[in-house]
């Protein structure tokens, strides 16, 4: 055989194996999932709850079986087992040969008369929140009430879970719950601890964008996009998209949408919505306004960069755009010679000359221009005119005697008004 066939025989051969071992050490490097039964994050003091920890077990490369390390803040703890007891409080975390630490655990042990117990894993927008009070050794707890932020949610006359069946990002918070027990006799009201509670986002709010280059593939498509949590990407999403507020397409699996060529022509506003199977979580997009291809900056040449598309916010109605009607006839214009604008004859003998060439019409920025930049300087005058005027007539007014020569044609009505009001007409009585 060749010396260059087995040359590269070995090649292949080496290359395989490097991949068999990216793939194994890939697996290793997984995260160990570590679950407490029950799932309560607060116990009352002399009560034990199990810690498992899950993970990939590598027997391909171990000889013997996989030790777990399991590890209490930073103590390392002598058990090597898959699962233990515990009952000291404390942050818990386990280890698999060849994989990180897990995710943490806060276990609370409690020596009050009420607790307030809440899962230890991450609720995710759209599951089911559940949490529970329990009173010492399992007391029947009377006249129940759950907090959230301080405020009452739910009363329950004795023992009860409260359940929130799908859970918002605005039932995050602190949650507390009081009642009274019969120790022997039904006691005062109590309350439990405070305890925090944090919904998940499952994915973050889409966004509309259109697509360019190679990606569009003829026509102007959009993609609406979002992605689902890290521990949640198994999570199927479904996609629809909207003119305005009319549906264009309904929810479907895939995340792009072609807008048709007369919609394309025109300067519309789209927007998606992404949504679980089960529509338990609804996100939808700002708005989007598609460039208008049919205007003259679609029509450039390819050099020119494509006008981008504005987004608005979700709230926020766009502006309905429809294509411009352009006339093509032009406007007819009667002629009446030797007449003036208002329609006047002009002087016999004295036709109208010929006025300076016709310019342009300015357009809008001229006149805003010219309208942003007034005649300060006549401004000023006319300004200080006015004043001089309003203050001669204010002294007028106020001393009349000063000004004998215009009191007759300075006098007003309002002002004979006023002094007749001023000084009352007095009579005297025949006797």
């Amino acid at each position: 055989m060749p010396a260059h066939v087995h040359r590269s025989a070995a090649a292949v051969g080496t290359s395989a194996i490097w991949a068999l071992t990216a793939l194994l050490l890939l697996a290793t490097l997984e995260k160990p999932i570590l679950s407490l039964h029950p799932p309560w994050t607060t116990i009352f003091k002399g009560e034990r709850v199990t810690l498992r920890c899950d993970g990939y077990h590598p027997l391909l490369l171990e000889v013997r079986p996989i030790s777990t390390l399991w590890y209490l803040g930073h103590l390392l703890l002598p058990s090597h087992k898959k699962s233990i007891e515990v009952q000291t409080p404390g942050v818990y975390r386990c280890q698999t040969r060849g994989a990180p630490v897990s995710d943490p655990i806060h276990l609370s042990v409690s020596n009050d008369w009420l607790i307030l117990q809440v899962p230890y894993a991450a609720v995710f927008e759209g599951e089911p929140l559940v949490m529970r009070c329990r009173g010492w050794h399992d007391k029947v707890v009377s006249k129940l009430h759950y907090y959230h932020d301080g405020q009452a949610v739910h009363y329950f006359h004795s023992s009860a879970n409260y359940t929130v069946p799908q859970a918002r990002s605005s039932d995050s918070g602190r949650y507390q719950c009081s009642g009274t027990m019969r120790i022997p006799v039904e006691s005062a009201p109590m309350f439990s601890a405070k305890v925090a509670v944090t919904v998940q986002e499952l994915f973050p709010a889409p966004v509309l964008r259109v697509l360019g280059g190679e990606e569009a593939r003829g026509g102007l498509v959009v993609r609406c996009q979002t992605r689902p949590h890290p521990q949640k990407l198994d999570t199927p999403l479904q996609f629809a998209f909207y003119k305005y507020s009319r549906a264009v397409r309904r929810f479907d699996w895939g995340a792009e949408y072609t807008v048709p060529e007369p919609e394309a022509d025109e300067l519309a506003s789209y927007w998606c919505e992404a949504a679980t199977v089960t529509r338990s979580v609804r996100k939808r997009s700002p708005w989007l306004q598609l460039p208008w291809r049919g205007s003259a900056l679609g029509s450039a040449s390819t050099t020119t960069p494509a006008p981008q598309a504005a987004a608005l916010a979700p709230g926020n109605k766009p502006p309905s755009f429809g294509k411009p009607s352009v006339s093509k006839s032009a406007p007819s214009v009667t002629s009446v010679p030797n007449t003036t604008s208002a329609g006047l004859p002009f002087p016999a003998g004295r036709a109208p000359t010929a006025g300076p060439p016709a310019c342009a019409p300015p357009t809008p920025l001229d006149q805003s221009t010219r309208a942003l930049k007034p005649d300060v300087g006549l401004l000023l005058r006319e300004m200080h005119l006015l004043k001089g005027l309003l203050g001669r007539v204010a002294l007028e007014l106020k001393e009349p005697q000063a000004f004998p020569e215009h009191r007759e044609t300075l006098e007003t009505p309002t002002s004979r008004f006023a002094v007749r009001l001023g000084a009352p007409r007095t009579t005297t009585a025949e006797s």
